[in-house]
């Protein structure tokens, strides 16, 4: 299937390793010329190192002036912008019932802020390429995981309401924009690493109990997905958000 995107300027956020890395690996072998951004430069260095054709940029995505200026950067290097992928997120947090105002604010900058900063700051772009965004939300936006740490929860579902409330302005300006939820996901960076060290078979006996096809997701299947929901393949498909969790979620 030809998915045309080759010469497609991408940018990824929250993309110096794990889910976002990936993303960036398998749009760049489509084809794609890919820039990765994260706040770290010795993680940005080592990720170009496993992605020499890419650009890096360092910047705090939460703050709205740093995603404007990021940007603009590639938009003067590269002379347009055609996909955006909104990879920043997080969700360490207190327990459930400890929350205080700063793990909020902290919860919402990263998980929504971080997405809908870089919306603004590339929309316009967007529109003189007819471009296309996918943002990377959660299961946790969509129905309550037991454990899962509530302002995560919150800023998700949030997020997921931002996606479809936005497309529709952003549809008239000709962009998609659609959201990918996994569930869990193993990586070299993720918690089900740490997880499966400390307890193998709780993490198998959780699997059986809670997911249909009793299995962890790879960082692949979701840049499969995401490749997919940028590409030409998928123009009819905007305001939608994507589960990708093997079968866990009930709603």
């Amino acid at each position: 299937m030809n998915l045309d995107l080759s010469g497609k300027v991408a940018f990824i956020s929250g993309s110096s390793r794990g889910i976002g890395l990936e993303i960036a690996k398998t749009l760049d072998a489509e084809g794609c010329k890919v820039i990765i951004n994260g706040r770290n430069e010795e993680r940005l260095a080592d990720a170009i190192k496993e992605l020499p054709t890419a650009t890096a940029i360092c910047a705090d995505i939460t703050d709205a002036e740093e995603s404007n200026r990021v940007i603009s950067n590639v938009v003067k290097q590269f002379s347009k912008l055609d996909i955006l992928i909104c990879n920043v997120g997080s969700g360490d947090s207190v327990k459930p019932g400890d929350e205080l105002f700063k793990d909020w604010q902290e919860s919402f900058a990263i998980n929504l802020w971080s997405a809908t900063n870089l919306v603004e700051a590339a929309r316009d772009y967007l529109a003189l390429s007819n471009g296309s965004i996918v943002c990377i939300s959660s299961i946790c936006g969509l129905e309550v995981i037991p454990g899962a740490p509530l302002t995560y929860s919150a800023a998700k579902a949030a997020l997921n309401s931002y996606i479809k409330g936005v497309s529709r302005p952003l549809g008239k300006m000709g962009v998609r924009i659609n959201a990918v939820a996994p569930g869990n996901i193993l990586h070299e960076s993720s918690v089900w690493s740490n997880k499966i060290y400390q307890d193998e078979k709780s993490v198998k006996e959780m699997l059986e109990r809670e997911v249909s096809l009793s299995s962890l997701g790879s960082k692949k299947d979701v840049a499969n997905l995401v490749t997919y929901l940028v590409s030409s393949v998928s123009g009819f498909v905007s305001g939608s958000i994507w589960t990708i969790d093997g079968g866990q979620i009930r709603s």
